[in-house]
């Protein structure tokens, strides 16, 4: 049998022209490996993590990871080692369907930035 490995943008309508809607990212070592369409945060407190990006959880109130700020465009493995990566921030339409980690305070959270749930 034969799976198909996702594709990256997958869980794009649409986007803005050009590259207007995304942005390079660095993953933080030990977030594991992260799919496409995995809506992450942003680690906002002190330390060697600070501005990098992992996976939202709504019940993250310590780090910055509980505010959705961006949908990852490609798989990222970030399980030993920091890992380079692209967000979808802004001006896109995507489907519900194909992201990991959304949840209705993470639509709230990203609905802002011109992102459209279909």
């Amino acid at each position: 049998m034969l799976t198909e490995k996702s594709r990256a943008g997958q869980f794009l309508l649409a986007e803005a022209n050009g590259t207007l809607s995304r942005e390079r990212i660095i993953i933080a070592s030990g977030q594991g490996v992260l799919p496409v369409g995995q809506v992450l945060g942003r680690i906002t407190t002190e330390g060697a993590n600070q501005g990098k990006y992992g996976k939202y959880s709504n019940a993250d109130s310590t780090t910055g990871l509980g505010t959705a700020v961006a949908i990852l465009y490609d798989e990222v493995d970030a399980t030993t080692a920091d890992a380079p990566g692209v967000g979808v921030f802004r001006h896109a339409e995507v489907k519900e369907s194909e992201l990991t980690g959304i949840d209705a305070h993470g639509k709230a959270d990203l609905a802002p930035a011109h992102i459209i749930f279909r």
